[in-house]
Formats: C-alpha cells, structure tokens, sequence
C-alpha cells in the first residue's frame, strides 16, 4: 500500500508477436510448443514445434517482412495498456493501480510479467484477457501459465471472456460505420465478421468460443444498419477438418451473388499478421480476383475510448465479486451448453455471478 491506498495489479493476457526477424522463428516455437495448440505429449510436442518453426519461418519473415520486420501486437498491446491504467486510475482512486502486460508467445512473456506484479506486492491481482471470447487455445492456455508463473501475493480474480460487452461491441460498430462511410455507404455489400478459426474437435470438447464469437457478432450487427451479415474463420493451418464457413469461401459466395464485402476482424482487439497480410493482403487479393468489389476492411478496436472504458467498467465488475474465474457479459447458455467454460459451475449448471 502506498498513502494507505491497497494496490491492484491488472495483467492483460495476449498472444504476443515478434519484434524482429530474428524473433520470428522463436516465437513460432513457443506458439506450436503450447500443448493447448498441439496436445501431443511433451516429447513429441517439441520435435513438432520444432519441425513447423523451421520450416515456416521463411514465409513467415516475409510476411512480417510487409509489416516492417515485426509484428505491431507488443505495441498496440502497450498502448491498450497504458489507456486502461489511465482509465482505471479514475474509475478506482481508492486503489494504486498499476497494469502489466503478460505474453504467451514473446516479450514480456509470462515469467517476467509475474516478476514484476509480485514486486509490485499487490493486495489484489486481477487476470484480463485482451481475447473478447474464451477459448481452451487462448485464454485457458494464458491463465495456466500464470499460475504456475505466479508466486507473489494478492487475492486473484480472472475475467474469462466478455463476448457481449457494450464498449467492445460499440467500439466494432463505430469502426465499421466509419469504413462504410468513407466508402460512399455502398448497398451492395455482405458484412463478414472474420474470427480466428480452430479445428472442429476443440468446439467438439465443450470449448465455448465459436458460439461466443456469433454472440459478439449479433451484437455489433444489432447497433449496425446491414441486414446481410455472416460470420466466416480465417487462418487454416494443417489436416484436420476447421469449423466455417471459411473467409475466403465466404469472399466466394459473396462475388458469386455480386456482392461485396466489409470485414470486420471480430475476434482480434489489435492489428497484427492475420489482419494486416491476411486481411489487407491475401483476401484483397482474392477479392479482386473473384470481382467483389468493393472490399473493406474495418481496423481492429484498438484503443478505442468505448473498449478501453468498457475493460475498465469489467474490471469494477471484477472486483465487486468473490475470487476466483467468471465471465462479463457472457450468455447464461455458455456455463450449461459447454463444458470447457471456466466459470461454469459444475453443482447447479449456471453462470458464476
């Protein structure tokens, strides 16, 4: 405590990226080296990592390579951070709030960030993901690491998902609005809401996000005046059989109907490889050669006042509850249809408050 105000200590979850080329092919290491990504047993699991980090990195340069020779997440992320100790510095001036940033794939990693929260010695400790919807690949894989990263004090409370916030949802729909806008508010056009995609075996075994990023989807399209909307998954890797439609089959059906497309990264808060080469780059690519025009992108949320202050408002939430895992937001069907949500409570079937 400092001037008798106990401390609070706010770690924001993300995926991290590369900040140089030398980076690129250790960081996809630690990616396919997370048994939440490839569940085969440790031994196996680093020989693939292995195998895919070495063969991919030479894409993978060159596609970091059209963004500067890094990845902008670490700083998009450090700006999110710095908004939301701004805001939270006014939303709670009975705390000394500090917010830290704790990677899973690269600089600050987890392991540093847990240094310096247990430095800070705060009386709480509260876990926030910058992945809007939960999943056993993301958010899971983040909190398992922190626990066995985390050894200082403070009485822990973890924010699982807020699939349905208002600032989140408002923040996608003011970004939409200002690309359609700019456009001359063209008619012809199909809204794709493109999410990070996962193999259809992880939704199989109880993993809630798929549903929870049609939830966040419905809502922006509520506050939004397109009629014709479709959730699509990006980012295809390996054999297994994805959950879809896929963008690109979703760019496809809308050229086929003579329509374009606006695409809204609906599962992403900040800028990185699959919204800036993806996106912006093979997609665009696809679009024109299929003649859906015109093809928008609206940007990732950012920083947002809307989301920043609606984290904010989730993290007051947070705090006026018990310890422990629950969600802001997320629809009472999540803890009772999915069995891998972490605030479901396995004695009644409901949400945790």
């Amino acid at each position: 405590m400092t001037g008798g105000k106990p401390r609070l200590a706010v770690v924001l979850f993300n995926l991290g990226g590369p900040d140089s080329q030398a980076a690129v092919r250790p960081f996809l290491f630690n990616l396919f080296n997370d048994k939440a990504i490839i569940g085969a047993p440790a031994p196996v699991r680093l020989l693939i990592a292995a195998l895919i980090s070495a063969t991919r990195a030479k894409s993978a340069r060159a596609n970091y390579a059209i963004m500067g020779g890094a990845s902008p997440l670490p700083r998009e992320t450090e700006a999110q951070r710095a908004a939301l100790e701004r805001a939270l510095a006014g939303a709670q001036p009975d705390r000394e709030v500090r917010v830290f940033t704790a990677m899973r794939y690269w600089n600050p990693m987890t392991a540093e960030a847990a240094r310096e929260v247990a430095a800070f010695a705060p009386v709480e400790v509260l876990l926030l993901p910058l992945y809007p919807q939960f999943s056993t690949t993301t958010t899971a894989s983040s909190v398992e690491a922190w626990a066995k990263a985390y050894t200082g004090p403070g009485l822990a409370r973890t924010v699982c998902c807020y699939p349905t916030l208002d600032g989140l949802a408002a923040s996608h729909a003011a970004k939409i609005k200002q690309v359609w806008e700019a456009a001359g508010r063209p008619e012809n056009l199909r809204l794709l809401f493109s999410a990070h995609g996962l193999p259809e075996q992880v939704i199989e075994r109880g993993d809630p996000y798929q549903a929870q990023v049609e939830a966040t989807s419905a809502a922006v399209a509520a506050r939004l005046p397109f009629a014709d909307w479709q959730v699509c998954y990006q980012s295809r890797v390996g054999p297994l059989k994805w959950i879809g439609p896929s963008t690109p089959d979703a760019i496809a059906g809308a050229a086929a109907e003579g329509l374009g497309v606006i695409l809204c990264p609906i599962a992403f808060v900040s800028e990185h490889i699959e919204t800036l080469v993806e996106l912006d780059h093979e997609y665009a690519e696809l679009a024109a050669s299929l003649d859906c025009v015109p093809y928008l992108r609206a940007p990732a949320v950012g920083v947002t006042p809307d989301f920043i202050d609606g984290l904010a408002s989730a993290v007051g939430r947070a705090l006026a509850r018990g310890p422990g895992i629950a969600s802001d937001g997320c629809p009472r069907w999540c803890p009772t249809g999915f069995t891998a949500c972490p605030s479901r409570d396995t004695a009644s079937g409901r949400a945790a408050a």
